[in-house]
């Protein structure tokens, strides 16, 4: 059986998830008014070397988590290149238009969508939830109830969907599974929902009953078993990301790749 998990002691999972959280999302912020083709090309490139040196994921996932983000951003980009605006015509049939600058416009939406990806799953793929959550209530001092709550949810997540595959065995073995059609499948889906959405209600009753009786909702400061803390590795990670982004925006002026240096003025 593959696993899922690769190398997990790489320099990543030992950085302060807190930090990795504010700079990812600090990333997100810059790129979203970034309008210089060229920089999206060579920090698209230079954020894809970078994931695949610090994901913790095996060589199997990376590449397939990789390849779903690719199909996401041809998707995102093609509805701006076959329905943009121009003046310069590319190729025109029907209600497809393309011009040359709808093509920079939906070539720059698609590198930002894969870029916002990147950043997305390195973060994910070198952070476990539970010290993230603790690194929440340390660091940024998020109230213990609001972190566990969140933290309880994420781990609902796999329990639905071993849920999910029991009553699908159960159902096969009644030989309710053997109906074809529409409207099958929606009896199907309807009892899949029905099924599923009953159980998520007594699981998080059961969980915030529980964290009532532990006293989760006062206000007091409170002791933690897991200690989150800085080290000198949250220095060798700011380091890190910053060349990269320094350098997609160095090597954008001295070797561009087109000449589309602000898309939005064409």
């Amino acid at each position: 059986m593959d696993t899922v998990w690769g190398n997990t002691n790489k320099l990543f999972f030992k950085v302060n998830p807190s930090l990795k959280f504010l700079l990812v999302s600090s990333l997100f912020i810059l790129y979203l008014f970034v309008t210089n083709l060229n920089t999206m090309i060579w920090t698209a490139l230079l954020f894809f070397i970078l994931y695949f040196f610090v994901s913790g994921l095996s060589g199997k996932w990376s590449f397939w988590f990789v390849l779903l983000t690719l199909i996401v951003s041809l998707f995102s980009a093609s509805a701006m290149i076959f329905f943009g605006k121009g003046s310069s015509v590319l190729f025109q049939k029907g209600l497809i238009l393309i011009t040359r600058e709808s093509l920079a416009r939906g070539v720059l939406l698609g590198l930002r969508t894969f870029t916002f990806s990147l950043i997305g799953m390195v973060f994910a793929t070198t952070t476990q939830p539970v010290p993230f959550f603790y690194s929440l209530m340390q660091q940024l001092k998020v109230p213990a109830r609001y972190a566990y709550g969140f933290m309880a949810a994420f781990r609902m997540i796999p329990m639905m969907a071993e849920e999910f595959v029991k009553i699908r065995q159960a159902m096969r073995v009644r030989g309710m599974n053997r109906q074809k059609g529409v409207k099958a499948f929606c009896e199907r889906m309807t009892r899949y929902c029905l099924s599923m959405l009953a159980q998520s209600i007594r699981r998080a009753q059961r969980t915030a009953i529980a964290m009532e009786a532990k006293r989760f909702s006062m206000t007091a400061e409170r002791t933690y078993y897991y200690k989150i803390s800085w080290s000198r590795k949250d220095i060798y990670f700011v380091l890190i990301v910053l060349c990269t982004v320094t350098l997609g925006f160095v090597l954008s002026n001295v070797l561009p790749i087109t000449p589309y240096t602000n898309v939005l003025d064409h």
